[in-house]
């Protein structure tokens, strides 16, 4: 199965950088280049373990997730639960730390692993995926760190989510 992995360091502490990564709604749209859309689904207002997102990527290609870990304000991480014809399986993982000697800064490490199907394309779909994914990851991270400095997605932070890491909003279900 293959992993892409991309990391940054960014000039926010822990809790900050861990929100920016939790924004909804435009303030996300503002630094995530990978979502046309996103919302949670299933009467959700808050992310936690076991709470789904549906997101429609840029190219219009539409997944819904659900949170398998949520643990403020180190780590998420997400399943896919329904996506494209190609994926057989996504899931992937975001980590942040405090840098050494540094606490107002973080670094932050997304992996993703994935495999395709159908299982006779495998083995090529999953170099180019690879490839690809490597690529939009790594712009996303990008966007992510300068979110972390953007005024506008600054203001739209809720901090509450880092304040108590035991923090689970029970998922809702239809």
């Amino acid at each position: 199965m293959p992993v892409v992995e991309s990391r940054c360091v960014v000039p926010v502490d822990v809790r900050v950088a861990f929100a920016v990564s939790q924004t909804q709604g435009e303030a996300r749209k503002r630094w995530d280049p990978f979502i046309r859309r996103q919302h949670l689904v299933g009467g959700a207002t808050r992310a936690a373990k076991g709470v789904r997102t549906f997101t429609v990527q840029r190219f219009g290609f539409r997944m819904e997730s659900e949170y398998v870990s949520y643990n403020p304000p180190t780590n998420v991480g997400m399943k896919m639960t329904k996506g494209s014809w190609f994926f057989a399986r996504m899931g992937g993982g975001w980590r942040f730390s405090e840098v050494d000697g540094d606490p107002s800064s973080t670094e932050a490490v997304w992996r993703y692993n994935f495999s395709c199907k159908p299982a006779w394309l495998a083995p090529v779909a999953e170099r180019i995926g690879a490839v690809l994914l490597q690529r939009d990851i790594d712009r996303r991270i990008r966007g992510f760190a300068r979110g972390c400095v953007d005024p506008f997605v600054l203001a739209h932070l809720d901090l509450d989510v880092t304040d108590d890491p035991t923090h689970t909003a029970p998922p809702a279900r239809p």
